[in-house]
């Protein structure tokens, strides 16, 4: 279908937008009225220039608060209206939106706002323009999209139509079964916008939290879905009001809407993910020479050297780590994910705007496909030829069984960009969004696993200081974290992350603990399911922590409760 979205959702200039939006590949955009008012060019030449940049003019945004007035209102509306359709036809637009009223004077008669709009909408043909109208979810009178529905058929005009925006029907629970009563042909637009669910005002809620389909929490599957039959044949069009989209980059925001709207297509026509990652092939990692000691004490050993890069492999059970002597500090710069098809998984990725990353290897070297992460992490698709390149000594045995999980910080403005790419390159679905206490701030959290949790990653955003917190960590699953503890103290005493006292005393009151707990510094959760969780920390190296955790019981959480004493510690020097 076609695919549009409103300038509103990008930032920047007029001009810098529709440079961007075209450059994201969008067939066609809305007109936001202030961008219009705030830009240099007359509508003539922006009309040249989305020509130029291959842009139709899909709508012109927003008339408000037109209809069910009194007369005397009703005439400058009219007046209001004859400017908007002679500045149209300069702009080369021929669809408006009107917004339902919101006026506190608009007066609860379907009959009138019925006559008023067929009044506008005769007015409009005059012009070659339709009118698409909208019930914005805090409009005065109307604010169901089937409320409005009604009062287009009592209109009965030709150029009179429905607007459909997803978040005004979907953010008041509305049902959008409704829409398949919608003939097709009077659906003259449709605007998507994802959400999470808040519990605030709507109108706040619409202005500030909106997000792009797969960002949210909203079925725009089933909406769509429900469009569709109509016989809708008109774009998908993207409405986001969102703060952090409008500071961040504009050429990323724009591909991101349009990564969005591939994902959604690819779900309605039944496309399925190729290829599902298994499994954490290897976690990558920059080393300047002090993270081999690191993962000795926790009973790695390196089984292997890259023939031609200066990368070596660690190993223990299943769990494998890749060391790159780049130089730099210790960070998490790359993931293999274990996939049945790495080459199905590349080009779905590519299909899905990822960023294919270019690599330099000799000819007996295992051929590797890697994407960008929107942060810059390398996404690697993998079967098991990459092991050749290593020629592994062997397996290590240890309590360390594999990867549990990888935590990865997102720069504040790239998080729901990151959110999007796991769950649609990746296949990923996001649990609920946490906000956990840190001394100087939030720590936004969001859990993503596949399916039966063989691949689980949480994504972080510190909402303190200046660009956050850059700390990532792996997480290393273990059958007896305990006995890690009892010998890492006994061994490597500073390699673990102190805890506080006060947190064991809380603990007993809570759950009962084992004193041997308080020793070693081992952390403890437990979920409504009575499964429980048991992890530890080391301390911090460059960028990157370790964790070693033990699941019990089904336990499927992250011991979220604890991350506010970690954070503590960490901020406080223990680290």
């Amino acid at each position: 279908m076609r695919k549009s979205i409103a300038t509103v959702s990008v930032s920047g200039t007029l001009t810098e937008k529709l440079e961007a939006i075209a450059a994201a590949g969008f067939d066609g955009v809305e007109i936001f009225e202030n961008d219009l008012l705030a830009c240099p060019l007359s509508p003539e030449e922006v009309r040249a220039r989305a020509a130029d940049l291959g842009l139709g003019i899909d709508l012109y945004q927003p008339f408000r608060d037109f209809e069910a007035v009194p007369a005397e209102v009703l005439a400058r509306n009219l007046r209001r209206a004859e400017h908007k359709f002679r500045l149209m036809e300069r702009l080369g637009a021929d669809l408006l939106l009107v917004c339902s009223n919101v006026s506190p004077g608009a007066i609860g008669d379907d009959e009138l706002a019925a006559g008023q709009l067929r009044l506008l909408a005769e007015r409009a043909a005059e012009h070659g323009i339709r009118i698409a109208y909208e019930a914005l979810a805090w409009g005065r009178h109307v604010n169901e999209y089937l409320h409005a529905w009604r009062i287009v058929r009592l209109a009965d005009h030709p150029n009179l139509g429905t607007c459909l925006d997803s978040f005004h029907i979907l953010s008041r629970g509305s049902d959008p079964i409704g829409i398949e009563a919608i003939p097709g042909e009077k659906i003259f637009f449709l605007q998507l916008a994802d959400a999470p669910l808040l519990a605030m005002d709507v109108l706040q809620w619409s202005r500030h939290y909106r997000c792009f389909p797969g960002q949210g929490s909203f079925d725009l599957d089933g909406l769509v879905a429900s469009v569709r039959r109509t016989g809708y044949a008109g774009p998908l069009s993207l409405e986001v009001f969102n703060d952090v989209f409008r500071q961040a980059s504009a050429q990323r925001t724009a591909l991101d809407g349009m990564r969005s709207l591939i994902a959604l297509e690819q779900s309605l026509t039944g496309v399925t993910h190729p290829a599902v990652p298994t499994g954490f092939a290897f976690a990558e990692l920059a080393d300047s020479g002090s993270l081999g000691g690191v993962l000795a004490a926790l009973g790695f050993a390196r089984t292997g050297t890259h023939p031609t890069k200066p990368v070596e492999l660690w190993e223990q059970g299943g769990a494998r780590l890749l060391l790159n002597a780049t130089g730099a500090d210790p960070a998490l710069i790359a993931l293999g994910l274990d996939s049945p098809d790495p080459a199905g998984a590349a080009k779905h990725a590519e299909s899905l705007l990822s960023l294919v990353l270019p690599r330099e290897r000799a000819p007996e070297e295992a051929k590797l496909q890697a994407v960008a992460a929107p942060d810059g992490t390398e996404i690697f698709f993998c079967d098991d030829a990459w092991l050749a390149d290593f020629a592994p000594s062997g397996p290590v045995a240890g309590p360390v069984t594999g990867i549990d999980h990888v935590a990865l910080t997102q720069p504040w403005h790239y998080f729901d960009e990151a959110e999007l790419f796991y769950r649609s390159v990746l296949g990923l679905r996001p649990q609920e969004s946490l906000e956990l206490p840190d001394p100087y701030g939030l720590l936004r959290s969001k859990a993503m696993s596949g399916p039966d949790s063989v691949v689980r990653m949480v994504l972080n955003i510190a909402q303190v200081g200046a660009g956050g917190l850059p700390w990532q960590h792996v997480a290393l699953a273990c059958d007896d974290v305990l006995a890690v503890a009892r010998r890492l103290r006994k061994e490597h005493p500073g390699l673990l992350l102190p805890i506080p006292g006060n947190y064991y005393d809380d603990l007993e009151a809570r759950h009962g603990s084992d004193p041997e707990w308080r020793h070693l510094g081992v952390l403890y959760d437990r979920d409504e399911h009575g499964g429980e969780f048991l992890h530890l920390y080391t301390v911090t190296v460059g960028r990157v922590f370790f964790e070693i955790v033990q699941r019990i019981g089904g336990y499927q959480g992250y011991g979220a409760g604890n991350a506010p004493i970690r954070l503590a510690v960490q901020h406080a020097g223990g680290h």
